[in-house]
């Protein structure tokens, strides 16, 4: 099964296949890759972008280096807290990111995150593949709303790149 979300500014695109423990995210960002690099590891653009919209984001750590660590904490309006955090594996700059993902709230269920950044021009195409260590976290992280809050990253993250385009010209 293959969902879309929607938004005024291009689509973020998941494939979400039943029965198997991975999923994938794609965006297509009006910027070219050495900015989307950039906003996918600077821990102040980070901040401005990942999670959903109504939540803050506060980076603790973001060593975007091989062995590096990094971890965010996200707040909702109530003041309740969300935290990821992981260990970066693999960093090419400014094609990819590999990473673990665990959300501090069910220790124990760690995700491999990788992510390309492939140049189309004056655009980039970023590729997330998530594999979880089974299919039912994966079902489980999807059935916790992972999709709107990956919608809204992917929205906020191409307001910042606007911006950063913006700003170079």
């Amino acid at each position: 099964m293959t969902t879309k979300g929607e938004t005024t500014m291009a689509k973020t695109e998941y494939v979400i296949e039943p029965g198997k423990q991975e999923l994938t995210i794609t965006r297509v960002f009006d910027a070219p890759r050495e900015l989307v690099f950039k906003a996918f590891t600077d821990p102040k653009l980070v901040a401005k972008w990942f999670g959903p919209r109504e939540y803050t984001t506060t980076v603790d750590k973001m060593d975007a280096r091989p062995g590096g660590l990094w971890r965010m904490v996200q707040r909702d309006n109530s003041g309740n807290e969300f935290a990821f955090h992981g260990v970066h594996h693999d960093v090419v700059a400014p094609e990819r990111i590999i990473a673990t993902f665990e959300f501090e709230g069910v220790p124990g269920h760690v995700l491999l995150q990788t992510v390309t950044f492939e140049p189309l021009g004056e655009k980039t195409r970023m590729v997330e593949q998530l594999v979880y260590q089974s299919v039912a976290d994966r079902d489980g992280m999807v059935a916790a709303g992972m999709q709107k809050g990956s919608d809204d990253s992917m929205d906020q993250m191409a307001e910042i790149l606007a911006t950063m385009k913006g700003q170079r010209a």
